[in-house]
């Protein structure tokens, strides 16, 4: 029987579908030092991980009995991809499988950000029942995304699942990516009637001066934030952005600074340079709207992850 070690878990969907191919898989939590110990001991041929567990060539070298590291999501930023692939392991994903999660999450940040939900949670609880009026009042200056443009840097699965819903709320849409020069987006509505628009990409410069709001569907590139003070500085005073990709691709110090200058209006951040000890001062901040690296995490994403991770074990053991 060919062992599986979830090792930050995989939906009950794709538990159920590995059993019913004969597979034997385990989902309690290894730590990360005992990981290859375990691995060896019980003849672990496949590891399924998240974004928690790292796989590096140490292990891959330690563990010459494995077949297949599968990674739940998008990235692979915590495995060493190229090096597994030389030594002959398959390495999984599911790019697709969590997509529509986080451009909802996106757009909550979105809807946060402009009635300024983020900040009147938190004050409430505190306040709401003394100060009522004065909180209203406080928060009377909303705004509406029917209108707007949302500009979107990278253009991948993520970036277009965001656009469908710009598009849907009557936003206008500008997007930039490196390697994609344009791309058809479909709208599928609830009769079955379908819209299908064509979105060619910019300069990152034209996305950044046109936008009232930026979303960030990219990778990380080396230890260089994408967006810095430079590129901050490019983009309308009063503007919002949001960080649902990866942490590092926004430097956090310039973040930071353009929101306490009252350049940027406010921030909506998943993920952060430091996880998963995100600085206190930014989790602090008024003006920053917060959630602890949640796009992928509905039940559906996690179905969806679950089944395809399974399928793709089952489709290269020939079960």
């Amino acid at each position: 029987m060919i062992n599986i070690l979830a090792n930050d878990g995989i939906s009950q969907a794709g538990i159920d579908v590995l059993k019913t191919k004969g597979f034997n898989i385990v989902t309690e939590k290894v730590a990360q030092e005992d990981l290859i110990n375990s691995i060896n001991s019980e003849n672990y041929e496949v590891l399924l991980v998240r974004s928690t567990t790292t796989v590096r060539k140490d292990l891959i070298d330690a563990c010459p009995q494995l077949k297949i590291i599968g990674r739940g999501g998008v990235g692979m930023d915590n495995i060493d991809v190229d090096y597994a692939k030389e030594k002959g392991l398959k390495v999984i994903n599911t790019p697709a499988a969590s997509s529509a999660s986080v451009a909802e999450l996106v757009f909550a940040h979105l809807f946060g950000m402009v009635r300024f939900l983020f900040d009147a949670n938190r004050q409430m609880p505190m306040a709401g029942e003394s100060d009522f009026k004065s909180l209203k009042k406080s928060y009377s200056k909303g705004r509406e995304l029917a209108g707007k443009t949302l500009g979107i840097i990278g253009f991948g699965r993520i970036g277009k699942e965001v656009a469908k819903r710009a598009i849907g709320l009557g936003m206008k849409v500008i997007a930039h990516d490196k390697f994609i020069d344009k791309a058809n987006i479909t709208l599928e509505f609830f009769n079955g009637d379908k819209k299908s628009f064509t979105i060619e990409t910019e300069s990152l410069k034209n996305v950044l001066t046109n936008a009232d709001f930026v979303t960030l569907h990219i990778p990380k590139d080396g230890d260089k934030a994408i967006i810095g003070a430079k590129e901050i500085g490019m983009m309308k005073t009063g503007a919002g952005i949001i960080n649902a990709s990866r942490g590092g691709v926004i430097d956090e110090t310039a973040l930071m600074f353009a929101l306490d200058k009252e350049k940027l209006a406010y921030a909506g951040l998943d993920v952060f340079e430091n996880e998963p000890t995100p600085a206190i001062h930014l989790l602090m901040h008024g003006a920053v709207s917060l959630t602890p690296h949640i796009g992928a995490a509905t039940l559906e994403a996690q179905e969806r992850i679950g089944t395809e991770l399974a399928e793709q074990i089952a489709t290269y053991f020939n079960k």
